[in-house]
């Protein structure tokens, strides 16, 4: 499968010589014919219909996804260094042409700077692709505190309509529940911008089982993102079991924690605080790290006897988890989100999974995930 897998990748390269490297250049050096955008907008289905698809949500509030998201944040936030906006233009345009067709943005990236970045990128197949972003803060700073009065709510709508140049939000997320604000207020405004077509789909991050249920009466979830990954399991106790009763999609960010379950980062790795809030993180102090790698080991031991990474194996035991689970990875390199994506194509036997499950659920994880503000924000 792997071999099919990398000579189709291959095969896709000459592709990218004659139509997307063209595509890739619209926002760079000049505009291409109408009849170029739309041979390239049909290959990008092509790929994306060819690619794993998932579902998030039920009846008329489903939408059908690749298996993997893309997390955008890391290309111009909160991720140390700010790769070259023309790079990240490039990948964002390559993606569909691995099979992806669900982006994850937010106005407090940046803020604003990645809606930009993103909606600069996907404008040639914008009506092809699915775009999440997020509303929930002050000024679009989380360190401002939240902000879900509908005022606000709508105000956000219409800037991040400019910043990712469409009509519609496919997904909009409420990014942290904002307790001074009752829920019900939160969705029955999703619900009219919903009514005007500005919004497509209503979303939640980090909210509680208690939370979830009240907005889903007012306006039924699409889905529901909070952090997931074998460092931190705690959705499987609780949100997930309730995502699976009610009919809602779960999308993991920071399935990959962060890069830490990579094998690329380690006790001696470097953060410029500056641009990256992993340096006041528990997890990242070199002392857990050292602790954690156990882990990390477990996986790829696994991973080393099937051809898998160690972000492979985590990524695809998210996957195996439910089938309404879709994991937003983010990554800055074309390579790793080959990687990413090639995860979805692996398929765990019944023994298999028992056992690297059973390995996983005996190592006790070491530090918080979150500290000061960012912990308050994420209470339930």
């Amino acid at each position: 499968m792997e071999n099919n897998n990398r000579r189709d990748f291959l095969k896709k390269g000459a592709l990218f010589g004659t139509t997307l490297w063209a595509s890739s250049a619209l926002g760079v050096v000049g505009c291409s014919s109408a009849a170029d955008k739309e041979q390239n907008n049909s290959e990008n289905n092509k790929a994306v219909l060819k690619s794993k698809i998932r579902t998030l949500g039920a009846g008329e509030h489903r939408i059908e996804v690749s298996a993997m998201g893309l997390g955008c944040m890391g290309m111009s936030y909160h991720r140390s260094f700010v790769p070259d906006r023309k790079l990240m233009i490039d990948l964002l345009r390559r993606s569909p042409e691995l099979g992806l067709n669900f982006y994850d943005t937010a106005e407090a990236y940046g803020p604003f700077f990645n809606e930009e970045l993103v909606g600069e990128a996907v404008a040639p197949f914008r009506k092809e692709i699915i775009i999440a972003t997020k509303f929930g803060f002050k000024n679009g700073k989380p360190a401002d505190g939240l902000d879900s009065h509908p005022d606000r709510i709508r105000a956000v709508v219409e800037h991040s309509l400019k910043s990712l140049r469409t009509d519609y939000i496919d997904l909009l997320y409420q990014h942290r529940v904002d307790p001074n604000i009752p829920i019900e207020d939160v969705a029955g405004t999703v619900k009219d911008l919903i009514a005007e077509g500005k919004v497509k789909h209503f979303g939640m991050s980090e909210a509680s089982v208690e939370v979830i249920r009240k907005a889903h009466v007012v306006q039924p979830l699409t889905a529901l993102q909070s952090e997931y990954s074998l460092f931190t399991r705690q959705p499987e106790k609780d949100v997930i079991p309730l995502c699976e009763e009610l009919g809602i999609g779960f999308v993991p960010y920071s399935p990959l924690s962060r890069g830490m379950i990579t094998g690329y980062l380690n006790e001696r790795s470097k953060y410029d605080a500056r641009n990256d809030n992993r340096p006041s993180l528990p997890r990242y102090q070199p002392e857990n790290v050292i602790a954690n790698w156990k882990l990390i080991d477990t996986l790829k031991e696994f991973g080393d006897y099937r051809g898998l990474t160690v972000a492979q194996v985590a990524l695809a035991l998210l996957l195996a988890q439910k089938p309404f689970i879709v994991p937003i990875p983010g990554t800055t390199k074309l390579a790793h989100l080959q990687e990413n994506l090639w995860a979805a194509d692996f398929e765990f036997s019944t023994e298999e999974l028992q056992g690297l499950t059973s390995k996983l659920n005996q190592i006790t994880i070491v530090g918080d995930r979150l500290t000061g503000i960012s912990a308050e924000q994420v209470r339930k």
